[in-house]
């Protein structure tokens, strides 16, 4: 089992949860995060121009079968993609153990 934690801009979140419905991933969790990147915002208040790197990003936490990798990461990086600098981030650990508590089944059962 893998986990696959990625972090996008918030407007692309309804293209990438499309993209992960069409590839079979429909379990996953996500949360609205502020963070700090190489974008840098311009923002204009009363007249005075300043920047800042706190970023709003939407994180998605997916834990798959190791079967499902390939097609998770490239629907992400399909339908996350802008081409400007900003776009986020995905990164891939392994899952040891998975278990479902209503039935106590464990390992690749638990994920459908």
């Amino acid at each position: 089992m893998k986990k696959v934690d990625a972090i996008i801009r918030k407007a692309q979140f309804d293209d990438v949860k499309s993209a992960l419905m069409d590839v079979k991933v429909t379990f996953f969790s996500y949360w609205d995060v502020t963070g700090v990147g190489n974008e840098q915002l311009d923002r204009r208040y009363r007249g005075i121009e300043y920047s800042t790197s706190d970023i709003q990003r939407r994180y998605l936490s997916i834990v798959i079968s190791d079967e499902f990798l390939d097609r998770t990461i490239k629907a992400i990086l399909k339908s996350a993609c802008t081409g400007k600098i900003g776009d986020g981030k995905i990164f891939v650990t392994d899952v040891q153990e998975a278990y479902r508590i209503r039935t106590n089944e464990r390992g690749n059962q638990t994920l459908n």
